[in-house]
């Protein structure tokens, strides 16, 4: 009988205790890609099986990424125009 491993985002943790990596992907509001793909490794044991999973998470924080650039950028921008 096979057992299917636990959950990697299930963590044994004080509730008062966060994981730091899951608050910054919590941020990037794709937490829930994250945790498919994590799911998708912890089943197939090979992330070259969950292609579809990571190029949706790398889409989600490439996304994320351009437009966190871009809203730094505004506040360079602004904050020199300021000065």
């Amino acid at each position: 009988m096979t057992s299917t491993p636990p959950s990697p985002h299930n963590r044994s943790r004080s509730e008062d205790e966060d994981d730091p990596v899951d608050g910054m992907i919590s941020r990037t509001g794709c937490a829930e890609l994250h945790y498919a793909l994590q799911d998708c490794m912890a089943e197939q044991q090979d992330w070259r099986k969950c292609q579809t999973e990571v190029q949706k998470f790398k889409e989600c924080m490439t996304t994320y990424q351009n437009t966190r650039k871009e809203q730094l950028l505004k506040q360079r921008t602004s904050a020199t125009q300021s000065a």
